[in-house]
């Protein structure tokens, strides 16, 4: 008996015509799919890097308005690409999306190929595949955690994988398989479109599922139970912030320019930045006590208002009028935080 992978592939055919049908009559109206260009897609796809739609929206308009071609980002500086930037994290792909630029306008030709699209900052198998799908018809498929997560539940496929990654790695094939060859870029925007509003992790939308009638899982009822990952190790951390205020003026690190991460961006010290013991920053007033997650890092932040330091400052520690704050560049969730600081004094 075929196994559920085998029964898939031999109806691709009528998979990708009810795929592509449903995405073309319910596909959701985005600023990138609006009069497409190569240069909109690429923008988008590094923005939405680990980083949800609804997010995205306000920062690419403000983008495409400040850099609307690949031009205009090559001859931008990294302080602006940075501030335009700011609060979307992950800094790394605005520094690699600044760095492409400058390498695709000192090309004669827009690169066409996802090998040609390797070899530039930032871009990996998916983002290759999905710039070049979209924008040159390029038969590549697109494997991310969503197109993971479709292919298992329609094959319930129910091998162990440690990760996203290695799980991408092995429905590669598959995804390549059920590619359409006329329409590969409808074809990669219908699959992750499906996993944004209809494949969900949990309470999938199983019954209005456009390929419902070739999903394993989905017959069973048992499509949360796919793919079978191996739950994140988060590490528990605690970074204790000072509040230094002196003469209308706020204290703030900055990293170095040639630092691995938010080179050049700032944020409020640390007792460390401070070569303070924590547990004198940890007498001062507490001010505000976050929590966020990066990537394995369950992340928790405690500011407390401290007394400005005595004595030379290093290099790094800056103090900043309260008054020109909007225009530093701070890193993370940090602008939000001072501000809610100061909006409570």
């Amino acid at each position: 008996m075929a196994s559920a992978s085998e029964q898939l592939v031999a109806n691709t055919t009528g998979f990708q015509s009810a795929l592509l049908g449903w995405y073309r009559t319910h596909a959701r109206v985005l600023p990138w799919r609006v009069a497409p260009s190569p240069y909109k897609t690429v923008v988008s796809e590094f923005m939405l890097q680990q980083t949800q739609v609804k997010t995205v929206l306000p920062y690419f308009a403000r983008w495409l308005d400040v850099l609307p071609d690949f031009a205009a980002l090559a001859a931008a500086s990294e302080e602006q690409v940075l501030k335009l930037w700011e609060g979307l994290g992950y800094y790394s792909r605005a520094r690699n999306l600044h760095r492409l630029a400058q390498e695709i306008v000192a090309r004669p030709a827009l690169p066409r190929t996802p090998a040609e699209w390797r070899e530039l900052p930032g871009i990996g198998p998916y983002t290759a595949a999905a710039i070049t799908s979209i924008s040159f018809g390029a038969s590549a498929a697109c494997v991310d955690g969503n197109v993971v997560r479709i292919l298992a539940r329609l094959t319930a496929d129910a091998t162990p994988f440690r990760d996203s990654a290695s799980a991408a790695k092995a429905f590669a094939p598959l995804a390549d398989a059920l590619l359409s060859p006329t329409d590969p870029g409808d074809h990669n925007q219908a699959m992750m479109e499906l996993g944004a509003t209809v494949c969900f992790r949990q309470k999938p939308l199983c019954l209005t599922c456009p390929v419902r009638t070739f999903c394993a899982a989905g017959k069973t009822g048992t499509a949360e139970n796919f793919p079978k990952l191996a739950p994140k190790q988060m590490e528990q951390i605690t970074v204790i912030r000072a509040w230094c205020e002196r003469d209308g003026a706020l204290l703030l690190h900055r990293a170095a320019a040639d630092a691995k991460r938010f080179a050049g961006m700032h944020e409020l010290p640390s007792a460390e930045h401070l070569a303070l013991d924590p547990a004198t920053v940890l007498r001062g007033e507490l001010l505000a006590k976050k929590k966020r997650g990066i990537t394995r890092f369950q992340i928790t932040e405690l500011i407390h208002r401290t007394p400005p330091p005595r004595g030379k400052l290093s290099s790094e520690l800056v103090w900043f009028p309260l008054a020109e704050l909007e225009n530093v560049t701070f890193s993370g969730p940090h602008r939000r935080w001072i501000r809610e600081i100061l909006a409570t004094r």
